[in-house]
């Protein structure tokens, strides 16, 4: 490490001693806009403390061009719309399939929420695909959602196998509304995903209007 440290001075035509005081010494006289032209936009960026000026936003989850496309379809309106139905369904299901394996009773009450929350789920999964085309230009698996839409099709595998279980009579009463609680297990990871997305993208937001708003 040492070496190569000593060994780019020589190449720089820098002569002294390799003493800790003699490369600290050689730092402050070397002039980095002139020996590291390619870093010195780097070492002389603002850092917005002190000096009035904010620096520049980090990527985020949107860029400028995807902000406006999502703004402007409105798919994203029937997202902001199906996403909160379909958790309310999924509560009120949630509730009827732990009280008939609790209880033993309320068996089609609760099969009938888990088809509905069922429905809801491959409605906003259409719609979705469609909202990440408009937006992103692909209808799945766009690298800002990559790994939401990945574990999203561990969900719709398992809400699909509670239905094909209900249909052919497979696993029984009380393994449907089991295998209905993996589902919804996996449901809230997924939720969970795309709220935490939500949360970075109006962090994201914030900072565009706050670089946009700093004066020069």
């Amino acid at each position: 490490m040492l070496s190569r440290f000593d060994a780019s001075y020589t190449r720089l035509g820098v002569k002294g001693s390799v003493t800790l005081v003699g490369r600290q010494s050689l730092l402050t006289r070397c002039d980095p806009a002139s020996r590291f032209p390619d870093m010195s936009s780097v070492m002389t960026r603002p850092t917005g403390s002190g000096s009035g000026a904010a620096g520049p936003v980090p990527p985020g989850l949107y860029s400028a061009e995807e902000r406006e496309r999502r703004d402007r379809s409105p798919w994203t309106l029937v997202q902001g719309v199906l996403a909160p139905v379909q958790f309310l369904v999924f509560l009120v299901s949630l509730g009827l399939v732990l009280r008939f394996l609790w209880s033993g009773e309320g068996h089609d009450a609760a099969m009938w929420s888990v088809v509905a929350k069922t429905m809801l789920l491959y409605t906003i999964m259409v719609t979705g695909c469609i909202w990440e085309k408009d937006v992103f230009g692909v209808y799945l698996f766009a690298p800002a959602f990559y790994w939401e839409d990945v574990f999203s099709m561990l969900v719709l595998a398992l809400h699909t196998a509670y239905l094909v279980a209900v249909l052919t009579g497979t696993l029984g009463q009380r393994g449907q509304m089991l295998l209905a609680l993996a589902a919804y297990a996996a449901y809230l990871i997924n939720a969970t995903q795309f709220l935490l997305k939500l949360r970075a993208a109006r962090l994201q937001q914030a900072a565009a209007d706050a670089a946009a708003g700093a004066p020069a």
